[in-house]
């Protein structure tokens, strides 16, 4: 057995603030293989940019050691640094230079030049699939193709360790797939990877796993010997002929089940126990149901290992007024051949749909496909180039002012003002939306409370962690009681945990004769849509249930696609039909 390429020793740290200091890492000691992809996974905050930046000699331990390759971190750090390549979890690169340029710098940082420079440009670009962006601005490259970018740059010299931070965040899946099959093909190459991921599909691929949780390292081993733990005790509810939602927050709410979830027309659920069939689905409101055993996931057990979900109910919910039943089946948001030309290029193409009021629509696509643009003509912050937007009756560009009252935003890019306080950022939300006196002084005490906000309520909304980062945007965009909700990528590089929490309040809210519209990189997420509309080369190119979307990537090898099989499936089906 080869000797390990990285050794954690006890390794501590904390970052002196002024105030309370925890320990960002708490005694970790593991050792990382060589010749692996090793997955380090965990909520937001667990600790995972902090130990990758250890590793990579940029950040002091407080206490520890780590080597890698035999070179210790705080000693050899310039030798560390010439054998790893590093990706960080934001995009590291130069937005105003071009993708030739980027990599040029990179080049010169690591003294890559003459021929040498000339055979890996031209291997990177080859293998990146860049090399007819060369030209192109990094800012103006799609989400996937960014990343490309950045992985290409962090390969400039071939290095012994190659981390990634979280390379696929905000990535669709069809970039993602791309990202992970390039490096695959690294390891041929003799280098280690190791791939920091808040997507668990992710993690169960690679042959180790570190579960990171408020700094502890709580798992170290293979992901099939994680998922055994939940052998047993993962079950699937079908055929459910009263409310999905409903039965979802039900079943939550019995002691025996830690983590549920909807899949298109059915609900997973995890017990606690393993055994029998743990529910009465009549105590479900679950009509004709029925509940079998279902083979248990990753995902499975690190929601039990990291202690269960967050449970079904929404405070945030129970706070929202119920809309009036006569609304129940009006038609809320209205898209006529909407079109949206920025200069030549048409980035939305004749988008015409419907959606009615409580039903969550989710549209899909891979990065640069127009779901942005279509939603901002939605919400009225893109003026159609042709076509016509309603939301609730209104024209939004006749009378925008009378739609944006009812609608709640919440941006792709965390939108909210980073130099003020989690407070003050309440206070301007409220009253942008109208809130005055007494009603605004409740509505941002109880978003403080149901987010758990008022531990950081004097701190600047860019210091926050992620999480509660976007839990801050959607407490902004909801305090006014919508009818409409516009989330665009509302959990992107979210937890799986916190993914859970906002998809409770999604539910509850929807319960209350909410509409929801959602974008989502997500296909888990996806799942918890009525319906999704496909969105692809700037045109609508299918709409239907997840269940159907997923019947149609069926095949006698895979008879069980997942929503990204189909996703994938449709969007080569239709370069296949257009001759592409």
């Amino acid at each position: 057995m080869s000797a390990p390429l990285v050794v954690i020793q006890n390794i501590s740290k904390v970052f002196t603030t002024g105030k309370e200091d925890p320990l960002a890492l708490d005694d970790i000691s593991a050792q990382i293989p060589k010749g692996e992809i090793v997955g380090l996974v965990g909520p937001d905050g667990a600790g995972k940019t902090t130990l990758i930046r250890l590793i990579a000699g940029l950040l002091m331990p407080t206490k520890g050691t780590i080597t890698v390759n035999g070179l210790d971190t705080i000693k050899d750090a310039t030798a560390i640094h010439e054998i790893i390549g590093y990706m960080p979890q934001k995009f590291g690169l130069y937005e105003d230079l071009t993708v030739l340029q980027n990599l040029n710098l990179y080049a010169d940082l690591r003294a890559v030049i003459g021929k040498e420079r000339e055979e890996t440009f031209k291997k990177l670009l080859s293998f990146t699939n860049l090399a007819r962006f060369t030209d192109r601005l990094a800012g103006a490259l799609s989400g996937g193709m960014k990343q490309k970018l950045g992985l290409a740059c962090a390969l400039i010299r071939t290095p012994t360790l190659l981390l990634l931070d979280e390379p696929s965040v905000g990535v669709d899946p069809i970039s993602r797939r791309e990202l992970w099959k390039m490096v695959q093909d690294l390891l041929v190459e003799g280098i280690s990877v190791i791939w920091s991921t808040a997507y668990l599909d992710e993690a169960e691929k690679c042959q180790t796993v570190l579960l990171l949780n408020e700094g502890k390292l709580l798992y170290h081993g293979t992901a099939h010997n994680a998922t055994k733990r939940v052998q047993g005790r993962t079950f699937m509810i079908s055929n459910i002929t009263g409310n999905k939602r409903q039965v979802l927050k039900n079943a939550l709410c019995q002691k025996n089940v830690i983590d549920g979830v909807i899949q298109g027309s059915d609900i997973r659920i995890v017990t606690k126990d393993a055994g029998q069939i743990p529910l009465n689905l009549q105590t479900l409101n679950a009509g004709s149901a029925e509940i079998k055993a279902t083979p248990p996931r990753f995902e499975d057990a690190f929601i039990d290992i990291l202690g269960g979900g967050p449970g079904g109910v929404s405070l945030l919910a129970e706070l929202m007024p119920n809309l009036p039943e006569e609304k129940a089946q009006n038609t809320v948001i209205e898209a006529h051949d909407l079109t949206k030309r920025f200069g030549t290029f048409t980035a939305a193409n004749k988008i015409t749909f419907t959606v009615k009021a409580g039903e969550i629509f989710g549209l899909l696509g891979p990065n640069g496909a127009g779901k942005s643009t279509t939603f901002k003509m939605l919400c009225g912050l893109f003026k159609p180039t042709q076509g016509d937007a309603f939301v609730n009756g209104f024209n939004l560009q006749k009378a925008p002012g009378d739609a944006r009252e009812t609608i709640g935003y919440m941006a792709q890019k965390f939108s909210l003002y980073g130099n003020l306080s989690v407070w003050q950022n309440l206070q301007f939300f409220s009253g942008a939306y109208n809130l005055i006196g007494t009603a605004r002084t409740t509505a941002v005490e109880k978003m403080l409370e149901i987010f758990d906000l008022n531990q950081f309520i004097n701190e600047s909304a860019d210091t926050l962690p992620l999480g509660f980062k976007q839990r801050l945007a959607l407490s902004c965009a909801v305090m006014h009681h919508p009818r409409v909700l516009f989330l665009d990528e509302p959990t992107s590089g979210v937890d799986p945990i916190t993914r859970r929490e906002f998809w409770n309040h999604i539910n509850g809210l929807v319960a209350k004769g909410v509409t929801v519209m959602v974008t989502t990189h997500f296909m888990d997420e996806a799942e918890y849509c009525d319906r999704i509309g496909l969105v692809y080369q700037s045109k609508l190119i299918t709409i239907d249930t997840p269940d159907p979307l997923k019947a149609m990537a069926k095949t006698q090898n895979n008879p069980t696609p997942t929503l990204e099989d189909a996703f994938i499936h449709l969007i080569e089906q239709y370069d296949v039909a257009n001759g592409k």
